[in-house]
């Protein structure tokens, strides 16, 4: 008997294990760095190293997490860390080298280690060493010169010498300071502003830019489990929309312990977005609480210099590697210009009308860039001379790596399930140097995908339908959007898809639509959704179904359900609670309820402040509108998601039974805004399955 799907799922976490990511590619280009797992469903990430040979590229193991002692604790810190980064496996998560791939550091269970790399193929690889950091070690980051390291530890950041070993402590909280860190991202850059590290290595490795954080103006919000009553609960500091965020500032800190802080007006610009220590000299960004006006700074020594002073609307959008200054001191940036995410360099568009820019791998020469003109595929680009080519004409949704001439791409379509990550030299873009090993598993189910353009906004829709469906047969549809800004469903991926068709085959059509807000469609199809995050999603999935129906007779529109996670999951119960003529059961998996409980930086950029929008809010509130649910309704929500408190489901749930709404509601236990426990996952896949089948078989 064939394993099912939703235990293939859980096993590997969602076919992640096995993939390979996090390159390195070393500037001689002769030797790259990568995690891995062993297989499909080894949980434990190891490093890999690719060696360059006169016969092609060889890969090998240079780090078994399992072959080191992993008995240490893992910090609380680094928890949050690798939630804010959606993390899910352990071992070896994260590493770090000199410029000239001499040496590598990395913790495991809170143990600091550090080795020499090989520097010739074949070359033995050297044991590790343990250093002794008294334990706890958060982030550990080698100097440029690689002579020292950088790590976080009790809320401070510490150096250690390569050679010496010795230990110093660097800047951290007085005794007297409680709620504060140094050294370890702010929530909101890391949940919200895709930041997750908090100090950066100048280039001299004389001295490290370091961010304080106090986070004693932000409300304390408590996780506890019910289902173990004897734990005690965890304090959580949780920014909730229109209340305090943390204190951020910027310092710099010399190895010889001297502090000064980097100053610009934190009134006017209170988050710290960006810093960039690569280019003629490093810069930073900073933006308003509204997110409307970015400021951008170049820094002499302790001197920032304001380069430029955005004010766009309704919000800047954060972009991968920029903004920053090339090697000619020139302002590399991502603007909204003519409806398109442009590239520019000192203020000129670069990149074409019509192609969405949405990250720059590499300017050193070049400049790469990841752009997509159709919504589906992603492609890499690169500027040279003046001149716009496309180096290589694949569908990339995971992105690449570049450096000099070696160019590393990840392929997606449709077809497959499995991405390939081949490595190129720009200047034969033909055929691929080495194509690294994907120990992921491939999925039992292969999707079907059919893609087409609804609605007068051209939504992008996909239609997987029932492996054994025959033409004339009416089949129930379940809609699996996610509909929130940010990400995007409908893209070329097979493996996207693999979940949809599995839930097709168990008897339903699914419907993916990808409405107003989602990227990939340019800045007015984004920003359309400014105070609004209720009446235009709902339209569009509501459009985009509708018009399905018309053109496919055998899509049964009198049994429709929807279902959906974190903005899925609100979008979800927004359309059952909303259209009941339209779908007629939902599942709502850890919804915002009430955006006045979600974080500030999310929530204020697109409805602004509560106090300011106070009709938006209570718009786009489920609680306000709980007396309508007419409709059955399954919420589901892990009790330890300190992203979408639970508190949103149990206040759904109050709301919904003081108005003598029948409802479900299914609470796991432990679990956090990532279903990544096994029995959980699979578990509550067949749930669901099963309360479609009861609401529209």
């Amino acid at each position: 008997m064939s394993e099912s799907f939703p235990r293939q799922k859980a096993a590997t976490r969602d076919f992640r294990l096995g993939v390979p990511r996090n390159f390195s590619i070393k500037p001689s280009g002769d030797l790259i760095l990568f995690l891995r797992t062993a297989s499909g469903r080894a949980p434990t990430t190891d490093i890999w190293l690719a060696e360059k040979t006169d016969s092609g590229w060889v890969e090998r193991c240079l780090v078994e997490s399992a072959s080191l002692s992993m008995d240490g604790e893992i910090p609380a810190e680094e928890l949050a860390r690798r939630e804010r980064m959606r993390e899910v496996t352990q071992g070896v998560t994260a590493y770090s080298t000199d410029q000239e791939f001499t040496k590598i550091t990395y913790a495991l269970d809170g143990k600091l280690f550090v080795h020499s790399l090989p520097q010739r193929f074949g070359e033995a690889v050297a044991l590790p060493t343990a250093i002794d950091t008294g334990g706890g070690c958060i982030d550990p980051r080698l100097s440029p010169d690689g002579g020292h390291i950088a790590f976080v530890h009790a809320e401070s950041l510490f150096t250690v010498g390569t050679h010496s070993q010795q230990v110093t402590r660097l800047c951290g909280p007085a005794e007297a300071e409680e709620n504060v860190f140094w050294g370890l991202a702010d929530f909101a850059a890391a949940e919200e502003f895709d930041r997750v590290r908090g100090y950066w290595w100048a280039s001299d490795s004389r001295s490290l830019l370091v961010e304080r954080v106090d986070e004693t103006p932000v409300d304390l919000a408590w996780i506890t489990d019910p289902a173990h009553p004897l734990k005690p609960a965890r304090e959580h500091r949780y920014p909730f929309a229109g209340t305090p965020n943390a204190e951020v500032s910027l310092h710099r800190v010399t190895l010889a312990g001297d502090i000064n802080e980097i100053l610009w007006d934190k009134n006017t610009h209170p988050y710290l977005v960006t810093v960039n220590p690569r280019g003629s000299a490093p810069t930073f960004s900073v933006l308003s609480r509204n997110q409307q006006s970015l400021e951008i700074f170049r820094l002499n020594e302790l001197t920032p210099t304001s380069i430029q002073i955005r004010n766009e609307g309704p919000w800047h959008t954060v972009a991968h590697g920029v903004p920053t200054l090339n090697d000619a001191d020139q302002l590399i940036e991502i603007r909204p210009l003519d409806n398109s995410f442009r590239l520019c360099v000192d203020g000129e568009a670069v990149s074409p009308k019509g192609l969405q820019v949405g990250g720059v791998l590499m300017f050193d020469g070049d400049i790469t860039y990841v752009a997509q003109s159709e919504t589906t595929n992603q492609h890499i680009y690169s500027l040279g001379k003046g001149q716009l080519s496309a180096p290589k004409k694949v569908q990339s949704v995971n992105s690449g790596v570049r450096k000099g001439d070696l160019l590393l791409l990840a392929h997606t379509d449709f077809e497959h399930t499995k991405a390939t990550y081949s490595l190129y030299n720009v200047n034969d873009l033909g055929t691929p140097e080495h194509v690294f090993t994907n120990n992921a598993e491939s999925p039992v189910v292969t999707p079907t995908v059919t893609v087409v353009a609804t609605g007068q906004h051209n939504l992008k829709s996909a239609i997987i339908w029932p492996e054994n469906h025959r033409q004339g047969t009416k089949v129930p549809v379940i809609c699996a959007p996610y509909g929130g800004p940010h990400h995007a469903r409908v893209v070329a991926s097979g493996l996207s898809f693999c979940s949809d068709q599995w839930l097709a085959n168990q008897g339903f059509a699914v419907i993916v639509t990808d409405n107003r807000g989602t990227p990939g469609h340019g800045p007015d199809f984004e920003y359309s959704i400014a105070t609004d995050l209720a009446k235009k999603v709902v339209h569009d999935q509501v459009e985009a179904l509708t018009e399905l129906g018309a053109a496919h007779p055998d899509l049964d529109l009198t049994r429709v359900g929807i279902h959906g996670w974190s903005f899925g999951g609100y979008l979800a119960a927004l359309a059952i609670i909303e259209r009941p003529d339209i779908f007629h059961v939902g599942i709502a998996g850890a919804p915002v309820t009430d955006w006045a409980l979600y974080d500030t930086a999310y929530t204020e950029r697109y409805l602004g402040l509560p106090a300011e929008n106070l009709g938006g809010y209570q718009e786009a509130s489920l609680l306000a509108r709980a007396h309508k649910l007419e409709r059955p309704l399954l919420i589901i929500h892990g009790l330890a998601d300190d992203n979408v408190l639970v508190a949103h489901s149990l206040q759904l749930s109050s709301a919904l039974l003081a108005a003598g709404k029948t409802h479900s509601v299914l609470p796991l236990s432990g679990v956090t805004h990532m279903t990544s426990h096994e029995i959980v996952a699979e578990n509550l896949m067949l749930a669901e399955l099963d309360f479609f089948h009861e609401h529209l078989r």
